[in-house]
């Protein structure tokens, strides 16, 4: 059975190969994922973000972009080892939000409202 993930052989068209400069926000993303890969602290092993994203299902995995399933994926991880809490994510989100909200800097584009 076909993932999500798993294109080759479908006809999709042309393959987009314009050069994507990376926001800052997914710079971060970048890195937190180097780090919680680290060999020292290992609490992530290399490579397990993948099985991740695989499982996210179709629906999830179509609506959401590259890095927004590195984030969505990395939550989970997090969840599931103990590092983090659902409370403690969900409090996060609401303070950034805010924060963006308060200065203009939350600019969602279309359909990205429904994602939140």
């Amino acid at each position: 059975m076909r993932g999500p993930h798993d294109v080759g052989g479908l006809e999709e068209g042309p393959i987009d190969t314009s050069v994507h400069t990376p926001t800052l926000w997914e710079k971060q993303i970048d890195a937190l994922h180097n780090l919680i890969a680290d060999d020292k602290r290992k609490i992530v092993p290399r490579g397990q973000n993948r099985r991740y994203v695989e499982a996210l299902g179709e629906d999830v995995y179509n609506t959401l972009n590259y890095y927004e399933r590195w984030t969505a994926t990395m939550s989970q991880q997090l969840l599931e080892k103990g590092v983090l809490t659902r409370d403690e994510i969900d409090a996060k989100v609401r303070e950034i939000r805010d924060r963006l909200e308060a200065t203009g800097e939350l600019e969602l584009r279309a359909g990205e409202a429904d994602k939140i």
